[in-house]
């Protein structure tokens, strides 16, 4: 039996893939979850500026199969990457992630900035 693979072939050649994530606050920080599994942390790239977060990385698949001997093929394989505007400004330098068990968990320390400052009026 003949299978038409063009639709498998029209997803392996999309390029980037785009993960999914949860976004979410304690108290103290935003923390950005994605499941990432297959990745290895040396793969993973993540930058942090005050106002945003990027994940980057590549998930490599170890062994060469041809097309025509797919079933399915769901995963994704290749460059993926994640851009997301943080609600609340954070401090970069203080930003930490852990990658365990597929789940990779970024921790952004909020800035908490007062909305208004009193000031005192000095005379001449």
């Amino acid at each position: 039996m003949e299978r038409d693979n063009s639709e498998l072939q029209k997803i392996s050649d999309e390029g980037e893939g785009q993960l999914t994530v949860d976004v979410y606050q304690t108290p103290d920080e935003i923390v950005v979850e994605s499941t990432i599994a297959g990745v290895k942390p040396d793969d993973i790239e993540i930058d942090v500026t005050s106002e945003s977060v990027t994940i980057r990385g590549e998930r490599h698949q170890e062994q060469k199969i041809a097309e025509s001997d797919y079933f399915y093929k769901e995963c994704f394989w290749g460059k993926f990457s994640r851009s997301i505007i943080l609600p609340q400004e954070v401090d970069p330098e203080k930003a930490h992630s852990a990658l365990k068990n597929g789940l990779l968990v970024i921790r952004l320390p909020k800035i908490h900035r007062n909305k208004s400052k009193k000031i005192k009026v000095k005379s001449d």
